[in-house]
């Protein structure tokens, strides 16, 4: 076939081939690179969020354990056990009216029964859960029975039946009630540890009043937790036992804490704690402001126990129910399962997540993946095990479809784009190889015209000159597309390193692939205000050029420094310098990257005091936490960063000390143990109220 086609057909065809397939070649590399870079991004996005969650948790448990600790230790807490052991055993031959019976069987026969049957498999029996003995009769029926509500039970300090017990309760409840409320502690017990009975309780539950060895709650995670703290009978020691159904509280989850209360060297009671999960929630959830921690649309955190139930709720069940109610159902989910989801609205204890990044996890392990989710939905999964003890998993994932939207998008652009550059070529094409052959045509014409034996045709074209002439003219339109094609590339490589010193590289190179609209939300970076007190009265008495050069060395200098400890310069006004640690690049010790930064920079001022006899104070401001950071403008844009974190370190460096550096209390939590910190007091900023300042001095 390619015999039978035209030099000008065949040229067409060798310009389109190759011109389509580099196209194409070029496109896919596009393409691949891009998803493999957004693919990174979002597992390190991922894997930023795990490690802050795990954090945040294993805080909440090291400072839950300190909270159970010192209280069993308080001595008020001490008088109380002791009184509450000897007025419990006083009640030993305390006679029961038949009234009272009737009203302990008829609570439990039409309030506590039902209940539990509800939740529970089977048909519990009354008779099972009923107090067996008369002292546990007697304070079941004055606490738990007459008044059934649990709000108003937590408020009676003194039933008036008068009691030693009940004098006793009057004395201490008030204290342990607060302190319950003000920890926002599900409830608290103190049991004998002799014999095993539930001495008191603040909400006075089923589960006061009754015996752990041999009552109905035997087998229940207080239960466990008791024996666990009289086993090991060691001071100090703190016992956490994972979530499980509790029957007291109708089957709802219930983790417990205890530890022993000594007196004299010797154990007098057991403290425990039935932990509330509504602060662990909170903490996996972001309060249900996912997206405010980067999670976008489909983004969650979420814990998995080793019995791989979830130990805190899903995102789908708050936000879309009946989408998630529909995913679990096409999973194969049991339409009970789904019911007691629905009836509880919460997947603790509830929802099985059985993916390969949860057996991952339970083994140890960490890393990121592309999974399945427990609604059957491809997510992109960053997991890692989260403490000893507890031996849970905690999971960041995303679904694929989100993550990789960007992606799709690209590549729709990159098919039309194709497609309107194929046209082009094609139609360039035709017109080159038209060109290409015309010279030979005009031959072709001549020596026709001579051998039908015309001897007046004159050829315009000389042969041999005109094929010199066309490759002179070739080499030099080459030479001169070499020249533009080099003056092009310096001026892109110009444009690029001017956009690299305004801009961070991740930035940059997404201003580059054609993103207009840049913004995003980072959830923990540090930010630095740094201004030259004595600058202005400096300035009147030297030249312009003097203040310029000076000024210059002093920035370059802070630049260089930056540079050091991994921080960016975002911008400088002035006498001003700011910048911020932990954008472009997640580093989990950002904030002690800033402050080193800030020493450097005051030692820096003083060094050029020292060699400029100048008279310059370094004052510096430095705050951490969620910032907003963007491009502004067209023509003439800036990379700027927003938010109360912002303000704040703004108002750290305005309201400062020269040649020192005032911090928030964050950053004081957070390097306390790395730096001598002086408290400077409260200052307000706007609807901010009283924010604790603390001071470096260099």
């Amino acid at each position: 076939m390619l015999r039978n086609l035209s030099i000008q057909s065949k040229t067409t065809l060798m310009l389109l081939a190759v011109s389509i397939s580099s196209i194409l070649v070029i496109a896919l590399i596009g393409y691949e690179s891009g998803k493999t870079a957004l693919r990174r991004s979002i597992f390190n996005q991922l894997t930023s969020v795990r490690e802050a969650k795990i954090q945040e948790i294993e805080d909440l448990g090291e400072r839950t354990h300190q909270q159970i600790h010192v209280l069993s230790i308080n001595p008020t807490l001490v008088q109380a056990a002791q009184e509450f052991k000897n007025g419990y055993n006083q009640l030993t031959s305390q006679s029961i009216p038949p009234q009272w019976n009737t009203a302990i069987n008829q609570y439990y026969q039409k309030e506590f029964i039902p209940k539990l049957a509800a939740s529970s498999a089977g048909q519990p029996q009354a008779k099972t859960y009923e107090p067996s003995t008369a002292q546990d009769r007697y304070l079941q029926y004055h606490y738990t029975i007459k008044s059934p509500d649990f709000e108003e039970k937590v408020r009676i300090d003194d039933p008036q039946d008068g009691s030693a017990f009940s004098k006793i309760h009057q004395q201490f409840h008030p204290f342990l009630r607060e302190y319950v409320e003000t920890y926002e502690l599900e409830d608290l017990f103190l049991i004998d540890p002799n014999t095993g009975n539930v001495i008191y309780s603040t909400y006075k539950g089923t589960d006061f009043a009754t015996n752990l060895k041999n009552g109905p709650f035997s087998e229940s995670v207080l239960a466990k937790a008791y024996q666990q703290v009289v086993d090991e009978g060691a001071d100090q020691f703190v016992t956490f036992i994972d979530f499980e159904p509790y029957r007291p509280s109708q089957n709802d989850p219930a983790a417990i804490l205890a530890t022993p209360v000594f007196k004299d060297g010797k154990m007098i009671a057991v403290l425990a704690f039935q932990a509330s999960s509504l602060e662990l929630n909170n903490i996996m959830t972001n309060r249900a402001r996912w997206k405010e921690v980067g999670l976008g649309n489909s983004g969650e955190t979420y814990i998995v126990g080793p019995d791989y139930l979830m130990r805190s709720d899903s995102r789908f069940l708050t936000e879309e129910p009946e989408n998630y109610f529909a995913a679990l159902e096409a999973e194969g989910v049991s339409k009970k399962q789904i019911e007691r989801i629905r009836e509880l609205d919460s997947t603790i204890l509830n929802q099985e997540v059985k993916t390969e990044a949860v057996e991952a996890g339970l083994q140890g392990q960490r890393g990121t993946r592309v999974i399945d989710d427990y609604r059957g939905v491809s997510v992109l999964s960053a997991y890692g095990p989260l403490g000893k003890e507890l031996n849970w998993v905690l999971l960041a994932e995303i679904d694929e479809a989100e993550a990789f939207a960007p992606i799709q998008a690209f590549q729709k652009r990159v098919l039309i784009t194709t497609v309107a550059i194929v046209v082009l070529i094609t139609l360039a094409a035709m017109l080159l190889s038209h060109l290409f052959v015309r010279p030979i045509r005009l031959l072709n014409q001549g020596f026709n015209q001579f051998s039908k034996g015309n001897t007046d045709v004159k050829v315009e074209i000389d042969s041999k000159d005109e094929f010199h002439e066309l490759a002179q003219s070739f080499n030099q339109m080459v030479q001169v597309l070499q020249t533009k094609t080099q003056q092009l590339q310096a001026t892109s490589q110009e444009n690029e390193e001017l956009l690299l010193s305004i801009l961070p590289g991740p930035v940059a190179q997404r201003i580059k692939q054609g993103e207009e609209k840049i913004a995003d939300s980072f959830s923990n970076v540090t930010v630095l205000f740094a201004d030259l007190i004595g600058f202005s009265d400096f300035t009147e008495t030297v030249s312009a050029d003097e203040i310029v050069t000076l000024l210059n060395e002093l920035v370059s200098a802070f630049d260089e420094a930056a540079a050091r400890h991994g921080v960016e310069k975002v911008k400088t006004i002035g006498s001003g310098y700011m910048a911020v640690s932990g954008l472009s690049v997640p580093r989990l010790d950002h904030t002690k990257r800033v402050v080193d930064f800030a020493t450097e920079m005051v030692q820096i001022v003083q060094r050029f005091n020292q060699t400029r006899q100048t008279h310059l104070q370094a004052q510096v401001g430095i705050n951490s936490g969620p910032v907003v950071a963007g491009i502004v403008g067209r023509s003439k844009f800036i990379y700027d960063l927003w938010g109360d974190t912002v303000n704040i370190a703004h108002q750290m460096q305005t309201k400062g000390q020269g040649d020192s550096i005032q911090v928030t209390t964050n950053v004081y939590e957070q390097l306390k143990d790395f730096y001598e910190f002086h408290h400077d007091g409260q200052t307000s900023m706007g609807k901010k109220e009283g924010l604790e300042t603390w001071l470096i001095k260099v």
